[in-house]
């Protein structure tokens, strides 16, 4: 799969909107054929950071990159953004989360 993990530092007159304000975008990515998972997190040390963990199959990232939706938040995303977000991006040999030996929940 690819996984992406992508930081946003968001404008911080617009972060306590920003779920509403990638909804259509994230609504739609979710909905692409070749998604896994697209998911939004707000950073608890600083409230203006939001941390994006998102999953394609393999074949699914070209067309994702390609789509109408990923092209209108590239106009739409930046104007609400201090900086370009910064991004991890890689492909990993499975296609769901591991689980976590180290800290087994018994039962």
């Amino acid at each position: 799969m690819i996984f992406i993990v992508a930081k946003f530092l968001v404008l911080p007159a617009h972060a306590d909107n920003w779920p509403e304000i990638t909804r259509r975008f994230t609504d739609a990515t979710r909905g692409e054929p070749g998604n896994l998972w697209f998911e939004w997190s707000r950073s608890v040390d600083d409230p203006n950071e939001y941390t994006l963990v998102e999953a394609f199959r393999d074949d699914a990232g070209a067309a994702h990159v390609q789509s109408d939706h990923f092209k209108r938040a590239q106009e739409w995303l930046p104007q609400h953004l201090q900086e370009t977000p910064r991004v991890i991006n890689m492909t990993v040999d499975q296609d769901d989360w591991s689980r976590l030996g180290e800290m087994a929940v018994p039962g």
